[in-house]
């Protein structure tokens, strides 16, 4: 059973120590440019899924907070604009509607709309965010609706607790911290996946007005290089040539690296929500 409550801890640690020792290995054996290159396209990759997260909690947390005192105050058609805005954001396409916000903020850069590219990290993480937050906003809702059907909420209200005090202090923060948290780990999980995927989609040339130099090197960007596809090749040819296997940690390291970042992350991120919500009994 201990085995089982720190199986977070656990994949937490092992991502940890196996990315810091794959980080000494391409050190010793990848090639400065390239070190360079995975580098800062992991730095990239996280700082832009970390605001998306941050992004993804603000919005949520707005719109369920906004939408609950719409309803209690009986404030019909502001209720169903926002609820109609809610529901657009989620039936478009994630991939898609990602995919056009990209291109939008790599035509305003490129236009000179803003200054030096400070803001495109929270603008990229804002353009996820936006169609992932109806998750968190579900999320919310139903822990709203969930106590304020209890004798707890209805007994805060007869003594003269504010209404906004009782929802986001002693719902949201005192007693769903914990659910909100184990939400958060998954979308910071799906941010990396969205962002390689459709950074990987660009890269390869489905927008002509987007390139390197429009956005910042991320993990999805270097696996379309053309250094990466070859790598990656490399590994279905051992496939039938088993004896070229050890090559590929040497001579094929960048594409190795890349892909297994990737893949590697998203295991743990996915095991370490499933082990939090285990030891939580969420």
């Amino acid at each position: 059973m201990s085995a089982l409550r720190c199986e977070d801890v656990r994949w937490a640690g092992l991502w940890f120590g196996v990315t810091a020792a794959l980080g000494v290995w391409d050190l010793l054996f990848l090639n400065r440019p390239a070190f360079k290159r995975v580098s800062i396209g992991f730095v990239n990759t996280f700082a832009i899924a970390f605001m998306t997260a941050v992004c993804t909690l603000v919005l949520g947390w707005a719109a369920a907070v906004g939408l609950h005192g719409l309803e209690s105050k009986g404030r019909r058609v502001r209720y169903i604009l926002i609820t109609f805005a809610i529901n657009l954001a989620r039936s478009v396409p994630q991939i898609v509607g990602i995919l056009f916000g990209y291109i939008a903020v790599a035509s305003f850069r490129e236009s000179g709309a803003w200054g030096a590219g400070v803001l495109m990290f929270p603008l990229l993480a804002l353009c996820v965010a936006v169609f992932v937050f109806p998750e968190m906003t579900d999320l919310i809702r139903e822990r709203i609706a969930h106590f304020s059907a209890s004798d707890f909420y209805n007994a805060m209200r007869v003594c003269g607790v504010r209404e906004r005090r009782i929802v986001n202090l002693h719902i949201l923060w005192r007693n769903s911290r914990i659910h909100i948290f184990n939400k958060l780990i998954s979308v910071f999980g799906m941010a990396v996946f969205l962002l390689c995927s459709v950074d990987f989609i660009i890269s390869v040339g489905l927008s002509s007005d987007v390139n390197e130099v429009s956005l910042p090197v991320t993990l999805g960007g270097l696996l379309a290089t053309i250094d990466s596809k070859q790598d990656i090749l490399a590994i279905g040819y051992t496939v039938t040539h088993p004896q070229y296997f050890p090559r590929l940690f040497f001579q094929h390291l960048q594409g190795v690296t890349v892909a297994f970042l990737i893949v590697f992350t998203l295991l743990c991120v996915h095991r370490v929500s499933t082990g939090f919500a285990r030891r939580h009994r969420l």
